[in-house]
């Protein structure tokens, strides 16, 4: 089993779960840096994962996605500058850490797991993908979990639908009907999340519904006898959403020789960090556990 971990998910909810007055003797703040490299050490301790990669967002700016649609995500708000200091730092992290971590300025997180869930598949093996994030559920086979570290928990291919709605391999279809809010995609107006659902349960694929549109009044839900004209209507809306909400499997990635093993974390990288951090005992005696259980 090869684990790979979203990273950004959860430096982000340091950041936003971890009190902001914790600063560094400069003012400089590491919230999200000390609740990111607690969650590592929290992960490495209780997995003992024999292959593990941490997968880093870099920038929107110039990705595949913003380049199909310019739109896309552009209702965020930038991230502040000392959120995106302490990301180098977790990067930084990871790295004396002995884990591999990887970041591309032309795909997102996402498209890195991928493809190293691609990559891991193609020499039989599964992945268990450590994220908050739904859209990153569309990647499980029945060989695979879906797994949500300090949240809801593992969740296995057959547990995705009660979940989420739909089957994994009709997430990144349901987004493009019913749209994602969060990423700034439209989807079809006037589909929401219960006729999309309603809609793959029926059809079982974009592709099948778009081949059906005579049919679609047949469908149980409210509205019915409309949807069909409203699909036809936005059916270039919702292709491009698909080209969006889609996974990309083929970003350039390379696979270390030694796979995702990781090694002997460098306490003397990480005590550095730590010493310019301002942070205490308790992280670092976690990294010297860790270091411990390595063979």
């Amino acid at each position: 089993m090869q684990y790979l971990i979203d990273a950004s998910v959860y430096v982000f909810r340091a950041y936003y779960s971890m009190p902001d007055d914790m600063v560094d003797d400069d003012g400089n703040p590491i919230n999200a840096l000390y609740g990111f490299c607690r969650f590592i050490g929290d992960f490495m301790e209780q997995v003992r994962p024999e292959h593990v990669a941490v997968l880093f967002d870099e920038s929107l700016a110039g990705s595949f996605r913003t380049e199909i649609y310019p739109e896309y995500k552009a209702n965020r708000d930038p991230a502040p500058p000392e959120l995106k200091r302490q990301f180098q730092q977790c990067r930084r992290f990871v790295r004396a850490f002995g884990l591999l971590e990887c970041a591309h300025p032309g795909f997102e997180a996402d498209d890195l797991i991928g493809t190293l869930a691609i990559q891991g598949r193609a020499d039989g093996i599964p992945s268990t993908i450590v994220s908050r994030d739904k859209d990153l559920a569309q990647l499980v086979t029945k060989q695979d979990v879906f797994w949500d570290f300090a949240g809801k928990g593992k969740l296995t291919y057959d547990q995705i639908p009660h979940n989420f709605g739909v089957w994994p391999e009709q997430i990144a279809d349901f987004l493009a009907l019913a749209g994602d809010a969060v990423d700034n995609i439209k989807g079809v107006p006037g589909v929401g999340k219960k006729t999309a659902i309603a809609l793959l349960q029926h059809f079982g694929s974009l592709d099948d519904i778009y081949s059906n549109l005579d049919t679609v009044h047949e469908v149980n839900v409210r509205g019915a006898k409309t949807l069909g004209l409203k699909l036809e209507t936005h059916k270039d809306d919702a292709m491009l959403a698909r080209r969006l909400t889609g996974i990309a499997c083929d970003a350039p990635v390379v696979r270390p020789e030694t796979g995702l093993r990781p090694t002997t974390p460098n306490l003397g990288a990480i005590n550095a960090l730590f010493d310019e951090a301002g942070i205490g005992m308790a992280l670092r005696r976690q990294a010297e556990r860790v270091s411990d259980l390595m063979p």
